[in-house]
């Protein structure tokens, strides 16, 4: 039984950088899932697949592991990519290509 810790990434909806803070604690799937025969819905008899738990700090995250005796592996966040570009850019004067359609 291992745990993920890593912080989560925005997803393209979200326009603002509130959960984007945080660390999160995650369980690795241990039992495959299976498929229901009759109605075709998907299960696992994992529960702790379920569990999310969060945190402020990587630091908090760790520690928490470590005083329960959970093995854990850190994913640092990869580096944002700034825009230098703003919309408004598209349409100055001493623009270096040409405009199109």
């Amino acid at each position: 039984m291992t745990a993920r810790i890593y912080k989560p990434t925005r997803s393209a909806m979200q326009s603002g950088k509130n959960r984007a803070k945080l660390w999160l604690l995650e369980y690795e799937q241990e039992v495959p899932r299976s498929v229901e025969p009759l109605m075709g819905w998907t299960s696992s008899r994992d529960m702790k697949q379920q569990v999310r738990l969060r945190f402020a700090t990587k630091e908090e995250a760790v520690a928490y592991a470590e005083r329960n005796a959970i093995a854990y592996r850190v994913e640092e966040p990869k580096p944002v990519a700034t825009r230098t570009m703003a919309y408004s850019d598209n349409f100055k004067f001493n623009r270096v290509g040409p405009w199109t359609h």
